[in-house]
């Protein structure tokens, strides 16, 4: 069991989520963070803290977002940044790339406060 970061973080990446988690699991994207889900400790700051609900944990992802599971996941793998388990986000480990999916996104606008 882990948390995925969903549609909602596309184009926005607020950044709160990065400072909440104690392990440093959440990376980023070009486009939005992505959670390696084997670094994920399972805490739930991250969703407690995100403006924008674009947190969820995998079992309580609603059915529209589920394919979000393997954008994270994938994220990490060779068809994207071939990063595999880094071990906790650095510099070194952020990056313009995205996901396919993401990257073929339409341009959200970000909500204003």
């Amino acid at each position: 069991m882990t948390y995925v970061i969903l549609e909602p973080c596309i184009d926005v990446k607020d950044g709160d989520c990065t400072d909440a988690c104690p392990v440093d699991c959440i990376y980023e994207g070009g486009r939005m963070f992505y959670i390696q889900p084997d670094e994920c400790v399972n805490c739930g700051l991250c969703l407690s803290i995100c403006p924008v609900d674009a947190i969820a944990w995998d079992e309580e992802i609603p059915p529209e977002m589920k394919h979000y599971e393997d954008v994270n996941r994938e994220f990490f793998g060779p068809q994207v940044t071939d990063w595999g388990d880094p071990g906790g986000w650095s510099e070194k480990f952020t990056t313009d790339l995205d996901h396919p999916l993401v990257a073929s996104h339409p341009p959200q606008t970000p909500p204003v406060d």
